[in-house]
């Protein structure tokens, strides 16, 4: 039929490459719903999704083809004029599929590891691509996918010069000329296209959140518009106006005192219960430690036994949540008091933000160490370290033992090289073990013949939030190593006078509907909550707390427990204070949403759009609207004035001379 219309052969070629490459983008989708759709969303549901993702397609479609018309306006550079220019335009159509493909794979693993849609996040690992790369080499079957991608590549090529091949004998002897008038209708319409609307706003990345569904949202957005549009979102923000503003709100949680100026530094009186007797301190920051996967939380695969034993005998916080999922996120809230709201850039690769206080430096007269059994040039890790005053780095570089994996050595040999430094020591001293194990490609040392896997049914892995059977028994073998380490440190003399204190860095997200309230899986909170005990059995008396707490409070409540004023410079607050006042968690994520959970509720907003939600933490009680319109109202309040006040302190709480 098109070809009646005498159409120039160049669009006919261009129409028939564009259907190729809208089937593709649709498949893609609809490989997306099958493999990641979360349980009660139907196909019928997710409609509006793929009518809105062929939207964002068209528009990826037409950037790709406008080229092709645009250059053909001239004839002799149609792909029709000579064989050059036919391969000119098969290699570039060809060289724009590969990369379609590559970000269509970034895109599966994205989704697989964190349920999230590609994003300019993915910077953060291309700025380590040497261990990102080993990463995905020990994890996945990269030369299969190369393989497969290369052949696919290969197969489309073929497809574009038999589709050049059709499109000749369509036309041949009906002369057909090479009009221009034709081309320009063509280019205005692949315009339309690209501006994606018929009215006066064009189509735009945040349309997407109207949706008001993650998955539905994510399921509309298709890779390349999700990655190239939050690549503007990766500079801070400055907004001292807005902190200014928010400080009233900020100062009443935080209980300074009335009419206290403007500013977060204030020195901490100690305790009367302080603990005099100067005690070591060893914290713990313990990779992908989920909360809802331990044994800790009623987990019926039981997959943290010796965590559990030492919770009962520690203060043991059941209900912390990190503010943010990533590793160098986690790092930066603990260390600095922070959450780090700046979103798809981690701060510790903003140059702006990398200069922190941290009431690390408060123990003057403690040695510091820092553990890490892999390179902590990753994230530039070593760059927020060097905040710590005098610290010393213990790395896979000065550790002697062997490298596993790409995270360098492992979590039992780590720890055990800690306790050999510790037990040297001839004064008091404040040390970070960070551990990796816990991570893909999930490495059990072969050596460590004591250690027994276990076997588990794929129904109740699954039942029990574990993707898989390499997940569950590295997550056992993290509890081994710290059944390791403790067992060889309480040998020790210095065991009887230190506090060991465990966090994990932050969750991952998963069905934890077998142990908790459905909201932790609906709106993700099992990606923040995490185990948070402190261990001291000579110093410190067993008490389970069930309180809502925050990974930014972990070093205040350290600090607190020594009989010893300190400085605290940002929104961490000491947990076991005798006048502290309020419990919640700030969160906030990659996806331009921010909330805060508290001991009753989950509250979530946009911040793109008009969108929030107020979700009871106990859905079996069945509180009246006005409660609903009452707590919504204070808790949109503080999370706006948390969210000002993190931005704000991520630039303005540099450490002083």
């Amino acid at each position: 039929m098109l070809s009646r219309l005498k159409i120039p052969k160049t669009i006919l070629w261009v129409i028939n490459t564009g259907l190729v490459l809208f089937a593709l983008f649709f498949i893609f989708r609809l490989i997306t719903f099958f493999a990641f759709n979360p349980p009660g969303i139907s196909f019928a549901d997710c409609l509006p999704s793929f009518v809105l993702g062929a939207q964002y397609d068209l528009r990826w479609i037409s950037i790709f083809l406008l080229p092709v018309i645009l250059f053909s306006y001239h004839r002799s550079f149609s792909p029709f004029y000579s064989a050059r220019s036919k391969r000119i335009w098969t290699w570039y159509l060809a060289v724009i599929t590969f990369l379609l493909f590559l970000f269509f794979i970034a895109d599966m693993v994205s989704f697989s590891y964190n349920r999230t849609r590609l994003d300019a996040g993915a910077m953060n690992f291309v700025e380590d691509p040497g261990i990102s790369l080993n990463m995905i080499w020990q994890t996945y079957p990269l030369i299969w996918i190369l393989v497969g991608l290369i052949a696919a590549v290969i197969c489309f090529k073929w497809a574009l010069n038999k589709s050049h091949w059709q499109v000749i004998n369509l036309t041949d002897g009906k002369a057909i000329m090479h009009r221009k008038m034709p081309f320009v209708i063509a280019a205005l319409l692949l315009g339309l296209f690209i501006y994606g609307r018929i009215d006066d706003k064009p189509l735009k990345w945040k349309d997407s959140f109207a949706l008001k569904d993650s998955f539905k949202t994510y399921l509309a957005l298709n890779p390349l518009q999700n990655f190239f549009s939050t690549m503007q979102f990766r500079k801070p923000v400055i907004n001292e106006k807005g902190a200014r503003e928010a400080f009233p709100l900020m100062a009443e949680f935080l209980q300074f005192p009335q009419k206290a100026p403007f500013g977060f530094k204030r020195t901490v009186a100690p305790h009367s219960a302080g603990l005099e007797s100067k005690p070591n301190v060893v914290l713990v920051i313990c990779e992908s430690y989920s909360m809802y996967k331990s044994s800790m939380s009623g987990n019926l695969l039981n997959a943290s036994p010796y965590f559990d034993s030492l919770s009962k005998k520690g203060i043991f916080f059941e209900r912390c949540f990190t503010p943010h999922f990533s590793t160098a996120r986690g790092l930066f809230a603990i260390l600095t008091g922070t959450p780090d709201v700046q979103l798809f850039k981690f701060s510790t690769r903003n140059p702006e933000a990398i200069d922190q206080n941290t009431i690390i430096n408060n123990f003057t007269d403690y040695s510091k160490h820092y553990f890490l059994g892999g390179d902590p040039g990753f994230n530039n890790f070593e760059g927020l370290l060097m905040n710590i005053s005098n610290l010393q780095l213990h790395t896979e570089q000065t550790i002697d033992a062997p490298r596993i994996n790409v995270w360098g050595i492992s979590d039992k040999d780590l720890f055990l090289a800690a306790n050999t430094v510790f037990k040297k020591e001839r004064q008091p001293f404040f040390a970070i073990i960070q551990t990796s194990d816990n991570h893909r490609p999930y490495t059990i040392p072969e050596t460590d013949h004591d250690f027994q896997k276990k076997i588990i049914s794929k129904d109740s892995l699954e039942a029990n939030g574990f993707e898989s059977l390499e997940e569950y028994n590295t997550f056992r073998y993290a509890d081994y190593s710290i059944q390791k380490f403790i067992e060889t440190a309480v040998q020790e003399d210095y065991f009887h006078n230190t506090i060991f204190v465990f966090i994990g860095d932050h969750g991952v997200a998963g069905n934890a509907t077998s142990v908790y309230p459905s909201v932790w899986t609906t709106h993700r909170l099992s990606d923040e909550h995490v185990p948070f005990l402190i261990y001291a059995p000579y110093l410190v008396a067993p008490q389970q707390r069930k309180e809502t707490v925050s990974q930014v409070d972990v070093l205040p409540t350290i600090a607190g427990l020594l009989q010893r004023p300190y400085d605290n410079f940002t929104l961490g607050r000491d947990l076991l204070a005798p006048d502290k006042k309020g419990n919640l968690a700030f969160i906030t994520n990659t996806a331009g949403k921010i909330g805060i959970v508290d001991d009753r509720f989950y509250y979530v907003k946009s911040l793109d759009f008009a969108e929030e939600d107020l979700v009871p933490i106990d859905t079996t009680i069945v509180y009246p609207r006005r409660v609903l319109d009452s707590v919504r109202t204070k808790m949109s309040a503080l999370t706006n004035a948390y969210y000002q006040t993190a931005q704000y302190l991520l630039l303005n709480n540099r450490k002083t001379p």
